[in-house]
């Protein structure tokens, strides 16, 4: 085969696929694309941006949302899968459960610059101030919806919300009553979930699930088989009340996953990675009198993880906030606060240790944002909190937007921000190897936060029933960036200085009543250079791998009642070090709603390529992300 015309005919194909429908216009019926219009969708109340419901369509920040029905339609049976439909997102596999996910770059295993909620719990371990995105799950049938905002969030979510805040919503206990059943069967996962809701007493719901999975381990690019395959099981409960005036929930889940042996690294018996965590939440709602609404929610947290090749963690949160949202004649008031306790014992792995092992920290905050209507379309909103740690002390994170509708469906945004990214115990305490001295490298006690002063401008554009889209500039000024020295004894200084900056929009076209078509962009520039006094042998290399741009393209078609086309192309840029080649993925997905409570979904992730990289996880080796294949099922009797 002439391996010149490959691109060419991919091109031809992939969009020969996406324009499928328009051979079938005859067929089409009227058949509604979505439960949701793209009006309706403009209309959808989003709580990220200022804490309080706003229609997405007035959010001044760059905020996409995802919502239960695209995943449905989708195919998607994870999370972090879940969370490529936003496209203003850098999703990256790494083997079969682990991902780097950021945005605006700085991406890695541990990336440390998103901040991640689940109905209203921080899922971050505080410990590294990332995520580990194995450990992160849901069962993807009770979200209501996914809010993502790229760039920063730190006056209302604090700090470590500095390129971006996931926040993921499930929907009440109400919403969701009676049987469900589900399974997957295919070639890299197989698993089962089972979810049960009923009422609880005269004014309250509760939902009981469970859920079981197990996924394939992957391959590297020799065709090897690499250890990682995974078996994982969940279980949790949510229960809703109200009672006038009052409204009050509590949920928890339990988790527990167990991976393959991984053999032996020289003398040292790699077990496999073992991890569990336990939570449980409860928040409180009252609607007073003069219209505004009090809220207070506290949750615990308690996560294991055994990895013998990295380390032990073993880490206990409590967090504790209220907040009140209050209308003061034309302003719109939101301030709180909050505290938040860690403790964790970090046992050592071959290659990284802690010192001191055992160690607490506290957190406290107290914030306030207000809004109001500067014109009749113009508004002002201006917040800041104060945010207190026991490393650096009081942090002062200010955020001003401005935003201006000038008709036609129209709003232009922009925004000045400052965020923090807060040290953490892999900043301070870490030591690698955990034996020395000497190490090769070090924690620094005199770590202090990452700074970043971030300009945005954005617009959003209704610009028709069927047409909508959004852009937003930015440019991140940063300062204080992590940096190291030679070894031995490298110890962790702030010495990178530079900016960030670049480009990210998104498009919806409904071409027809059954056929949509949308497409998203990301671009980065990142301009960053060591302080002339450092002594980094590496410099900036180290703060993450990101593509210079990526997009996307996504056709959604009903052929007929119950019936759903989804095709998606995403076209990814080279990392530049470690180098990983671009990739181009196509996936499909056919959802045959066969009667009101059974569904049967057909999906096919990288139907055009055998493997390919998307990250090189350094330890974690260069595990390629092949084709796969797999049928859902969901009955609701």
């Amino acid at each position: 085969m002439d391996t010149d015309s490959r691109p060419a005919r991919t091109g031809v194909l992939l969009l020969s696929l996406l324009f499928l429908p328009v051979a079938g216009l005859a067929d089409a019926g009227g058949v509604e694309i979505a439960d949701l219009s793209l009006e309706e969708l403009a209309r959808i109340p989003v709580t990220s941006v200022s804490r309080r419901a706003e229609p997405l369509a007035e959010a001044p920040a760059s905020i996409y949302v995802i919502t239960a029905e695209a995943i449905r339609r989708s195919g998607v049976g994870s999370l972090a899968e879940a969370l490529r439909l936003a496209p203003n997102l850098q999703v990256a596999r790494l083997d079969a459960t682990q991902y780097a996910i950021s945005a605006r770059g700085f991406n890695n295993a541990i990336g440390n610059k998103l901040l991640v909620l689940i109905d209203g719990r921080t899922v971050y371990s505080p410990f590294f101030s990332g995520v580990f995105w194995d450990e992160q799950d849901v069962m993807l049938a009770d979200v209501d919806r996914i809010e993502v905002i790229s760039g920063p969030g730190a006056t209302l979510w604090g700090a470590n919300a500095v390129n971006g805040v996931i926040n993921i919503t499930t929907r009440a206990s109400s919403q969701t009553q009676g049987l469900l059943l589900a399974g997957t069967a295919g070639d890299a996962e197989r698993g089962a979930e089972v979810r049960y809701g009923m009422p609880l007493g005269a004014a309250g719901h509760l939902r009981l699930y469970a859920r079981t999975n197990r996924l394939r381990h992957t391959e590297s690019a020799t065709g090897r088989a690499l250890p990682d395959s995974n078996q994982r099981q969940q279980f949790g409960f949510r229960a809703d009340w109200s009672a006038g005036a009052d409204s009050f929930t509590a949920q928890g889940d339990a988790r527990r996953a167990h991976a393959e042996h991984r053999g032996f690294f020289g003398p040292y018996e790699l077990t496999p990675i073992e991890s569990s965590n336990v939570n449980l939440l409860a928040r409180w709602v009252r609607r007073l009198d003069d219209g505004s609404q009090l809220r207070v929610q506290a949750y615990v947290d308690h996560s294991e993880r055994e990895d013998a090749l990295v380390y032990r963690p073993h880490v206990n949160v409590g967090d504790l906030e209220f907040q009140h949202d209050v209308t003061l004649g034309a302003h719109q008031l939101v301030w709180g606060g909050g505290v938040r306790r860690a403790r964790d014992h970090i046992e050592p792995g071959v290659f990284f240790g802690f010192d001191p092992v055992r160690r607490s920290k506290g957190w406290s905050n107290a914030f306030v944002q207000d809004e109001w209507p500067l014109a009749a379309n113009l508004d002002l909103t201006l917040g800041l909190k104060l945010e207190r740690n026991d490393d650096t002390g009081t942090e002062v994170l200010p955020n001003l937007r401005l935003a201006w509708k000038p008709g036609g469906g129209g709003l232009a945004w922009g925004a000045l921000s400052r965020a923090v990214r807060a040290p953490a115990r892999l900043d301070r305490d870490v030591r690698l190897p955990p034996a020395g001295p000497p190490f090769i490298i070090a924690g620094g006690q005199d770590f202090v936060s990452e700074i970043a002063n971030v300009l945005e401008l954005g617009y959003r554009a209704q610009v028709s029933t069927t047409w909508s889209y959004s852009v937003t500039a930015f440019v991140h000024d940063w300062s204080r960036l992590r940096s190291g020295q030679p070894s031995p004894n490298a110890h962790v200084q702030n010495m990178i200085d530079g900016q960030t900056r670049g480009l990210e929009g998104w498009a919806s076209w409904q071409a027809l009543p059954n056929w949509r078509l949308s497409a998203g962009l990301s671009t980065l520039k990142k301009d960053l250079r060591l302080r002339p006094e450092s002594t980094d042998p590496v410099g900036p290399a180290n703060l993450g791998n990101d593509p210079s741009h990526q997009w996307s393209l996504r056709s959604a078609w009903d052929p007929a009642e119950g019936r759903h086309l989804e095709l998606a192309v995403r076209r990814v840029a080279a990392l530049p070090e470690p180098a990983v080649p671009a990739y181009t993925a196509f996936d499909a997905t056919y959802v045959w709603r066969v009667s009101d409570s059974f569904e049967l979904a057909l999906e096919g992730r990288n139907l055009f390529d055998p493997g390919h990289i998307e990250f090189d996880g350094g330890l974690l080796g260069r595990n390629q992300v092949g084709r796969s294949v797999a049928l859902r099922v969901k009955w609701t009797p």
